[in-house]
């Protein structure tokens, strides 16, 4: 074992060189071993540091929410009628919801501080929010969700990516978090939003009619 770092992660063994020299790169993927570890039967988990940590840890929480998030834009890059430009944008937001996920993953201020969520991330999630938010027609009232199956899917998103962002802050007040987590959670749920509304554009926009229901 001289060779590698082994560490568990959602269920899942990967390895990572420690030779000298050797350190995995940023960006460089990991390699997965096996899947099931048996490490995790008594209720714990290792964090990204290889720590043990109960899994009700909230930092736990925190990244399987995330997970949640990302299994959830799997289902919406499913759909065959998906608008086209609407797919890179969630395909990216897909591979740094990983990003996301490892950063909370690994205790702030340790030794392994390679992959953290980057301003530069968050900025990009606001050129998206610019780019589509001109596309669509002014609000008039409060969208309800709905209309077509991928506007109804990535509002169904946004509330797990505001979730996340809520057992992100949760975390960060028991313990140390890198602070761009929520806020790139938080930018996430409004470019979420406006993509749903960019889903139902051509269509009747479902909103809200206070009382109309009375």
């Amino acid at each position: 074992m001289s060779a590698t770092r082994v560490r568990r992660r959602r269920g899942v063994r990967w390895e990572q060189s420690a030779a000298a020299g050797m350190t995995r790169k940023r960006d460089e993927p990991v390699r997965l071993t096996k899947i099931y570890t048996r490490g995790g039967d008594r209720g714990e988990t290792s964090l990204g540091d290889g720590s043990r940590v109960s899994k009700l840890d909230p930092r736990v929480a925190a990244y399987g929410v995330v997970d949640e998030l990302n299994a959830q834009l799997g289902v919406v890059l499913a759909l065959a009628d998906l608008p086209v430009e609407l797919r890179k944008p969630l395909e990216r937001i897909q591979n740094d919801l990983f990003d996301v996920g490892a950063d909370l993953s690994v205790p702030v201020g340790g030794a392994d501080e390679r992959l953290r969520v980057s301003q530069e991330q968050i900025d990009g999630l606001e050129r998206l929010c610019d780019q589509f938010n001109e596309a669509i027609p002014e609000l008039k009232s409060f969208v309800l969700p709905g209309g077509t199956e991928a506007a109804a899917r990535l509002h169904v998103a946004r509330t797990v990516c505001r979730r996340a962002e809520l057992l992100a802050l949760a975390t960060a007040a028991q313990t140390e978090v890198d602070p761009l987590v929520p806020i790139y959670l938080n930018r996430l749920s409004d470019l979420l939003f406006i993509l749903a509304r960019n889903a139902n554009a051509g269509g009747e926009e479902p909103l809200w009619r206070p009382g109309g229901s009375s």
